[in-house]
């Protein structure tokens, strides 16, 4: 224990001697800090609230002190006066330090240089803190503590507070968003027997009643699809994914995805619904449709641009689909692999590496190649490209969208096709779920929102560390 923290210690004895309790209890008929601000009337006297909060700061003078107390509304003064608390109680704010969780009734008014106060008549000591806030309640700066320390972190830096609270707002808004438009929201298992929907490394847990080996999902796709053959025409589930890979600013081995499937519609109608829910709620955080991301100004106004992975390969990537020899030149340009993999692999692999970075203000690339694509109908034009789409924003992928295969046979060969491939995780292909299409599913839009990523751009927090409350961490 350092001479701080002991220090505090003795103040939370000395408190105890005196008969107050250092953790409090129950306190009533409280109001948020934002709503004794907003209940001030300048020509009012005498208006009695009752708010709570953490010391920010301390301003002892005398047989007086001002404090700060901070709740995750805002921030306001007050005023102890020994005249008003009478001298036990303050003889007991002696003891009170930066960071300790505190009680306060009494009346507002403004201070000569107009900042609005409470003049307490008394207070109550809530909880005791032993611990001194980072950098005398400066905020938490070092990046890598305040991950660790997100607890600190949120009650020392506002607008790590505003950026969480922006989340569940977010949130909020497609649940309702979806909602209104006849969607229902649902959930799948978390723990499959077979990891589907995606190509990805999963986590692996072992269940011992039953002796079997389980994965944590890496996407609800296959259980939300059989929800369509059950006749459950509009579903979508907010839910967390489990990727066993990297860890960077834009991946976290858990993370929120929002997953929805709509029957009779396809990836077209996909777009429309993901342009009006992101352009809709630009507007409903910010009122215009510019926002700012890093050092960028991102133009989200309708109606975003729409390109096929050809057209943007060709422009971007300086070469064409339909030409094998130039794809194979451009991959050993860059040193991708060219020999072990076809034709659609080796294209995408080109077009990460030269036409994402590019795609800033809002882009849907539309028709990818059907050999990356095993759970997509083809494009009637050609059926070397899928009814897919991506969407990206400051070269991000944001969204990701299907036109579903529900063609059970073909559906059965693509993923025997897949088997002993990259995209092959276990080895097992999910029966079940093609039995499911043997009955019968109806055309569908399948459209997957990265939640994490979509907040990052919300928020203008470069790191997906930024918008998740508790990242995955390299122990210490």
């Amino acid at each position: 224990m350092d001479k701080y923290e002991q220090e505090r210690f003795d103040k939370l004895q000395r408190l105890r001697e005196r008969g107050i309790e250092p953790y409090g209890k129950r306190y009533d008929n409280k109001q948020s800090i934002q709503s004794v601000i907003e209940s001030f009337v300048p020509e009012r006297d005498n208006i009695r609230v009752k708010a709570t909060g953490r010391i920010s700061t301390m301003r002892p003078h005398g047989k007086t002190a001002f404090l700060d107390i901070r709740d995750w509304t805002g921030k306001i003064q007050v005023y102890i006066k020994l005249d008003a608390v009478g001298s036990e109680k303050f003889e007991a704010s002696k003891l009170l330090d930066l960071g300790d969780i505190i009680g306060v009734e009494g009346t507002l008014f403004k201070t000569r240089t107009g900042e609005l106060t409470i003049y307490a008549n008394d207070f109550t000591v809530l909880s005791k803190s032993l611990l001194t806030p980072p950098e005398k309640w400066h905020g938490l700066k070092d990046t890598e503590l305040r991950h660790r320390q997100r607890y600190v972190d949120l009650f020392t830096n506002p607008e790590v507070m505003d950026t969480f609270l922006k989340r569940i707002r977010i949130l909020k808004y497609i649940r309702k968003f979806l909602d209104v438009r006849g969607f229902v929201e649902v959930e799948t298992p978390m723990m499959q027997p077979i990891p589907g929907g995606a190509v990805a490394r999963p986590f692996i847990t072992h269940h011992n009643a039953l002796d079997i080996d389980l994965y944590l999902r890496i996407a609800p796709e296959l259980y939300l699809k059989r929800l369509l053959v059950g006749g459950m025409e509009r579903v979508y589930e907010i839910n967390r994914n489990f990727r066993n890979e990297g860890i960077s600013t834009r991946h976290n081995p858990e993370f929120t995805m929002m997953e929805l499937y709509q029957a009779y519609s396809d990836y077209t109608g996909m777009m429309e619904l993901t342009e009006s829910l992101i352009t809709s709620l630009v507007k409903e955080l910010y009122g215009e449709y510019e926002i700012t991301f890093g050092e960028r100004k991102i133009n989200m106004a309708p109606p975003w641009r729409r390109a096929t992975f050809s057209e943007l390969l060709r422009e971007y990537g300086g070469v064409s689909f339909d030409d094998e020899e130039g794809l194979i030149r451009k991959s050993k340009e860059l040193g991708l692999e060219s020999h072990t993999v076809d034709t659609g692999t080796m294209a995408n692999a080109i077009f990460e590496h030269t036409v994402e970075h590019v795609l800033i203000n809002p882009t849907f690339v539309l028709d990818y190649p059907t050999s990356i694509c095993p759970l997509t109908k083809t494009c009637g034009y050609d059926p070397r490209f899928a009814q897919r789409f991506e969407l990206y924003i400051s070269a991000m992928e944001i969204a990701n969208s299907y036109s579903e295969l529900n063609d059970a046979l073909d559906q059965d060969k693509r993923f025997r096709e897949q088997a002993g491939t990259e995209a092959d995780i276990t080895g097992k292909i999910d029966e079940d779920f093609l039995t499911a299409l043997k009955y019968g599913m109806p055309p569908a839009g399948g459209l997957g929102i990265g939640i994490d990523r979509l907040i990052m751009i919300l928020t203008n927090n470069v790191s997906i560390r930024e918008v998740i409350l508790f990242p995955t961490l390299k122990p210490k």
